[in-house]
C-alpha cells in the first residue's frame, strides 16, 4: 500500500469548449482556450517549478518560480497567469530559466529555517521539493540580516521585532510565521474555496506575513478551521497537529465522510493502522477537494477508548454484554431473524437505513432484506424529513432522488434556497454556493432567495446577501410554491419545450389548471 497521490496542474481547469493547440518543450499539446500554460505543460507530462500555483485557486503569479520562455515575446512570463494560445511555443527548460529558478529559490531559503530533518513538512513540502528540482545547493546570503527566523538579532542579540511566535491557539493545527513564505495560497484558499474571508496579508515588502484576522491568534478569528488553508499550505506553516504527533503517513485510503448526507470523499491517511489525518479528496463529486470541520479534523472516533471493536451480544436487555468472534456473532444474528420470522411471520422483521449511509450501504441493505429476509420492509430515516420532497420528486420526474449534482450550483443564475440553512446544515455545498453568489472576475455572481421565518446566516453575512429574503409564516410552505406556480402559469413564464421533453404533458396540464386558480393567486 501506498499514499493516494493526485496531480497539481497549478491552476483551474477552463470551461471553455474550443479548443487550442500549442507546443511545450517539443511536444504537442491540445488544451481548451483559457488553460494557463502552466497546467498545459503539466496535462502534457511536464512539471513547471511552481509554489504560488495550486489548481484549487485561481493563478496568482507571486514567487516566481514558474518562468517559462514563449518564442516571440520578450522576457519570462509566469506559466500559471499566461494563458496558451493558438500555436504558441514555449520552452520551459532553457540555462536562462534555470538560472532565474535558482537565484528565486535562493531568495526563499535566506529567509527560511533549515531545520528539514526535524520539520513536520519533512518529505511532504513543497519548498523542499522545489529546491532539489531547480538545483539549489548554495545559499550566498546567510542569515545575519534581516530575517524572520529567529528570535533574537544574530548580530545584536537584540529582539528582532520582525519574528513572530508560533500560534498554536487552533486546537487542530499549527502557524509558524517563521516557515512562511508569503505565496498567499492560504489567504485564497479561504477566500475562493471557504469563502471565509478569515486571512489577510498584512505588512509590505519584506514586512509582509499571513495573518487570521486583526492579528488575532487563529482562535479568536473569524476562521472556521475548515482546514482549506492547511491543504493548500506548500511548507510546515501551517501543520496538523496530528502530523507533528505522530509524522507523515505513510499509506491511504479513499472513504467517504458519515458525518452528514453530503459524502465528502477524503484520504485517510495513515502509519499502519493509525490515522494520522483526514484530507479531503480532490475527484469527490460531493466536495471537489474541500471540506468542513468536523470531517477534516474531528476523527478521534477513530482510536477513542470507548470505540467497540469487536462484536458483542447478549440474551436479554438486563444481561451484560459479552465479546464474541465475527463468526459466533452473525450465526447469532441470523438464528434470531430466523426465530423472528418462524414465530411471527416473514414480514416480522425489516431494514432501516441512515442518510449517512453511502449509496453502496444503502443499497446493500436493501438487497439482505429483499433477498434475505424475502420482503420489501426496507426505509430509510430520510423519510422523516424528506418524504414530500421525495413523493413529489417521484412524481415530476419519475424518481425521488435529486435532479442535479452539486457542480450545477455554477451554472446557476438565481437560487432559491426553502426552508434550508446550507451554511450550517451543509457547509461544504453552502462554500461552493456562496462562490458563486459572490461571482467572478466578469462573471455577475447568481442572485439569491431566501424563503424561511428565520432569518439565517444565508440571509446576510461577510461578503454574501440575499437579493429577498421572504418570512413566510410556518406551515405556509405549500401556499408560497403554490402562489409562485400561480404566477408561472397565468404569465405563461414556463417553457413548454423544456417541460414536454421531461415530464408528461397531459399531468402539467391539469397542474396548471390548479395552479391558475384565481383561489393560489399571491393576493
Amino acid at each position: 500500500m501506498g499514499l493516494v497521490h493526485e496531480t497539481d496542474y497549478g491552476t483551474p481547469a477552463s470551461k471553455s469548449e474550443r479548443k487550442v493547440t500549442l507546443t511545450v518543450d517539443g511536444f504537442p499539446v491540445t488544451v481548451p482556450e483559457g488553460t494557463s500554460v502552466m497546467r498545459a505543460a503539466r496535462e502534457a507530462g511536464i512539471a513547471v517549478p511552481k509554489l504560488c500555483a495550486t489548481d484549487m485557486v485561481d493563478a496568482f503569479g507571486s514567487c516566481r518560480l514558474c518562468l517559462v520562455e514563449i518564442e516571440g515575446r520578450n522576457g519570462t512570463p509566469s506559466s500559471c497567469t499566461t494563458p496558451v494560445a493558438e500555436g504558441m511555443t514555449v520552452r520551459t527548460q532553457t540555462e536562462r530559466l534555470k538560472r532565474l529558478r535558482r537565484g528565486v529559490m535562493e531568495l526563499y531559503i535566506s529567509d527560511h529555517p533549515l531545520d528539514c530533518l526535524t520539520c513536520a513538512a519533512n518529505g511532504d513540502c513543497e519548498l523542499q521539493d522545489m529546491a532539489g528540482a531547480v538545483g539549489l545547493r548554495d545559499v550566498r546570503y546567510g542569515y545575519d540580516g534581516d530575517n524572520h527566523v529567529f528570535a533574537k538579532d544574530r548580530r545584536t542579540g537584540d529582539d528582532n521585532f520582525r519574528w513572530t511566535a508560533r500560534d498554536e491557539s487552533n486546537p487542530y493545527f499549527t502557524y509558524d510565521p517563521s516557515k512562511c513564505i508569503v505565496c498567499s495560497r492560504c489567504v485564497r484558499a479561504c477566500e475562493e474555496v471557504q469563502g471565509t474571508f478569515a486571512l489577510t496579508i498584512e505588512g509590505r515588502g519584506f514586512d509582509s506575513r499571513v495573518s487570521a484576522g486583526m492579528h488575532q491568534p487563529f482562535l479568536e478569528s473569524e476562521c472556521v478551521s475548515c482546514g482549506a488553508c492547511v491543504q493548500a499550505c506548500p511548507t510546515a506553516t501551517l501543520t496538523e497537529k496530528s502530523v507533528i504527533e505522530i509524522g507523515q503517513p505513510e499509506h491511504s485510503v479513499v472513504t467517504t465522510c458519515a458525518y452528514c448526507g453530503v459524502g465528502c470523499s477524503f484520504k485517510a491517511e495513515m502509519r499502519g493502522e493509525e490515522v494520522v489525518r483526514m484530507v479531503p479528496w480532490k475527484d469527490g463529486k460531493a466536495n471537489r477537494g474541500h471540506s468542513c470541520v468536523k470531517g477534516r479534523f474531528a476523527w478521534g472516533y477513530a482510536t477513542h477508548r470507548d470505540r467497540i471493536l469487536n462484536p458483542m451480544i447478549r440474551d436479554k436487555v438486563t444481561d451484560p454484554w459479552r465479546e464474541v468472534t465475527w463468526e459466533e456473532a452473525f450465526a447469532h444474528v441470523a438464528a434470531e431473524f430466523r426465530r423472528i420470522q418462524y414465530q411471527y411471520g416473514r414480514g416480522a422483521v425489516g431494514g432501516i437505513t441512515s442518510s449517512r449511509c453511502t449509496n453502496e450501504e444503502t443499497y446493500l441493505v436493501q438487497k439482505l432484506v429483499r433477498q434475505g429476509f424475502g420482503n420489501n420492509n426496507v426505509d430509510t430515516c430520510a423519510r422523516v424529513c424528506h418524504s414530500p420532497t421525495g413523493y413529489g420528486l417521484g412524481q415530476a420526474f419519475g424518481t425521488s432522488a435529486g435532479t442535479q449534482d452539486f457542480d450545477s450550483v455554477e451554472h446557476s443564475d438565481v437560487i432559491v434556497v426553502i426552508g434550508a440553512n446550507p451554511a450550517a446544515a451543509h457547509p461544504v455545498f453552502a462554500s461552493r454556493m456562496k462562490k458563486r453568489l459572490r461571482g467572478s472576475p466578469g462573471r455577475e455572481g447568481a442572485k439569491l432567495i431566501v424563503i424561511d421565518p428565520r432569518r439565517t446566516e444565508m440571509v446576510k453575512a461577510p461578503h454574501v446577501e440575499a437579493a429577498y429574503h421572504l418570512p413566510l409564516r410556518p406551515g405556509t410552505n405549500v401556499a408560497v410554491v403554490t402562489a409562485m406556480a400561480h404566477v408561472i402559469v397565468t404569465e405563461g413564464l414556463y417553457d413548454e419545450a423544456f417541460i414536454r421533453e421531461r415530464c408528461d404533458w397531459d399531468e402539467f396540464q391539469d397542474y396548471a389548471e390548479f395552479a391558475a386558480d384565481p383561489r393560489n393567486s399571491p393576493e
